[in-house]
């Protein structure tokens, strides 16, 4: 099993920056996906961004690139997303999700069901 925990959520104003970190435990996850989440008030929980298996690739959902960096530390077994140039409308939890499956097309990373280990979120909220 692996659990994971979310922290650096919090309240920032518009185009202002945060850094959330995904730290995990119970096995090493250097060789899973890991995908950030996000669910907003009212709305369904989409993807964000996804670190590939085989940490050669990023993904981010069109909402957030350009302004979002996934990144992970293997020795610290821990993914971090950096998010600049908040907008109102990223105000959502943010989930860190890891999956032990090797996935082979993108559309695989965008998807919840293909991943298998979920935090319990870290609120952000960009105010206006």
């Amino acid at each position: 099993q692996v659990q994971l925990v979310e922290s650096g959520g919090g309240l920032v104003q518009a185009g202002g920056s945060l850094r959330l970190s995904c730290a995990a435990s119970g096995r090493t996850v250097s060789s899973y996906t890991m995908g950030w989440f996000r669910q907003a008030p009212g709305k369904e929980r989409e993807f964000a961004a996804a670190f590939s298996w085989d940490g050669v690739n990023t993904y981010y959902s069109d909402a957030v690139k350009g302004r979002f960096i996934i990144s992970r530390d293997n020795a610290k077994n821990t993914v971090y997303l950096q998010m600049n140039g908040l907008k109102p409308e990223d105000t959502a939890v943010y989930y860190c999700a890891a999956d032990h499956r090797p996935k082979y097309y993108s559309g695989a990373y965008y998807a919840e069901k293909g991943y298998d280990y979920w935090g319990q979120g870290t609120q952000v909220t960009v105010s206006s």
